[in-house]
């Protein structure tokens, strides 16, 4: 069962741009394969504030996530010391799909 992948615009235009190239492709391979396919068996379920979302490990950088029917809402793309920090704000986001 394939997911559509949805991504806050603040993850194309700042977090993508601030990882180094080399790490860039492992995300999207991570991202690709994993959430666009599995993304309940692969991520592990946040607390808090980020309580309906999820989080997938790719080296020092998290993906933070919500599965919505067959949709993936990628809130953002992070290294770990200031993900949650930043991705904070963004949690009231809906794609333009669902509002």
């Amino acid at each position: 069962m394939a997911y559509a992948l949805l991504y806050h615009p603040m993850v194309l235009t700042d977090d993508i741009p601030a990882i180094p190239r080399n790490l860039q492709g492992r995300l999207a391979r991570a991202i690709e394969t994993r959430l666009a396919t599995a993304p309940e068996r692969y991520g592990e379920p946040l607390r808090g504030p980020f309580q309906r979302y999820r989080k997938l490990r790719v080296g020092d950088y998290r993906v933070v996530y919500r599965i919505v029917k067959q949709e993936v809402w990628v809130l953002a793309i992070l290294h770990r010391k200031r993900v949650y920090e930043l991705a904070h704000p963004r949690r009231t986001w809906r794609p333009s799909s669902q509002t």
